[in-house]
């Protein structure tokens, strides 16, 4: 199982390039990756996003930021983007005018904006440079999805604990139910003896007992117990699945809380709905839990 929230970097000189990968994720109900590259090699960002995602990445918010310095490479050109020059000193000097800013504008200030420069290489150093970028992008990958299942190990221990929490106030409330169904179908028969009784109405013994057990039945929990446990069983296969599990847990919790409510619904008896309140905050905080999960 692995966690949505991730780190992954790494940094390496391959090809006479200077490359620095840095992977993050946060909470997201889809797959979406926003790569961040030098404009001078931003037409690899096509190829990163389906790489991470053949990586084992389907869920969360990505953000990929890559920074990539030329540091030895004989057949590539550094020249001047003269039209994105000429804009770009056009807004520093609106800048200044504007909001009356001393103008101290030189060479080596200007030159710090790196997206003024284009790099002309061979057409065939494409490839290279994809090849070269997937060194340090394999590896902040691994260590970014090493980072996804050691959280996921963690909220899985933390989930496992919530739902063993869960079955022993269910154990008790069963307890309590079949002690509970006796005494209100005892508290039932009694009430309409005495009402009979005192209105002189003669009643079939039979009709009796049986009207007691229709009203006791519909207070009976035994099904949603019966439920509300296989729903254990299903949460714990679901955990022990090597594919994502976030969305199947959180349609399962769905079922949870649905059986809860039945069950507090039908309770007659003060504890079995003090642990009715209990079982859905536990409910509640894995419900809160799972958004986490890949």
């Amino acid at each position: 199982m692995k966690s949505m929230t991730a780190f992954g970097r790494a940094r390496s000189t391959v090809g006479g390039k200077d490359i620095t990968v840095e992977i993050r994720s946060v909470n997201n109900r889809f797959f979406d990756c926003s790569v961040k590259l030098p404009r001078a090699f931003s037409f690899l960002e096509e190829k990163v996003k389906p790489h991470l995602q053949a990586g084992g990445i389907s869920r969360g918010k990505v953000d990929v930021f890559i920074s990539i310095e030329v540091v030895d490479s004989p057949d590539v050109r550094i020249v001047l983007d003269e039209g994105y020059a000429e804009a770009y000193l056009g807004a520093l000097r609106t800048l200044g005018e504007k909001f009356n800013l001393r103008d101290d504008t030189s060479i080596m200030t200007v030159a710090q904006n790196r997206d003024l420069f284009l790099i002309q290489k061979p057409e065939e150093d494409v490839e290279r440079d994809w090849t070269d970028l997937q060194v340090v992008l394999n590896e902040a990958l691994a260590r970014f999805l090493a980072a996804r299942e050691s959280e996921g190990s963690r909220i899985e221990t933390d989930l496992l604990g919530k739902l063993d929490a869960i079955r022993e106030r269910v154990d008790r409330i069963e307890e309590l139910s079949h002690e509970d169904t006796v005494t209100y179908r005892e508290k039932l028969e009694s009430r309409l003896r005495e009402m009979l009784s005192d209105n002189r109405i003669v009643f079939d013994e039979n009709r009796i007992l049986t009207e007691c057990a229709v009203f006791a039945d519909r207070i009976a929990i035994d099904e949603e117990l019966v439920r509300l446990r296989s729903h254990f069983v299903g949460f714990e296969e679901i955990l022990a699945s090597s594919e994502p599990v976030g969305r199947r847990l959180d349609f399962l919790v769905q079922e949870l809380n649905r059986e809860t409510n039945t069950i507090g619904s039908k309770a007659q008896n003060a504890e079995i709905a003090r642990l009715v309140v209990d079982i859905k905050c536990e409910i509640e905080k894995i419900r809160e839990q799972i958004q986490n999960i890949e």
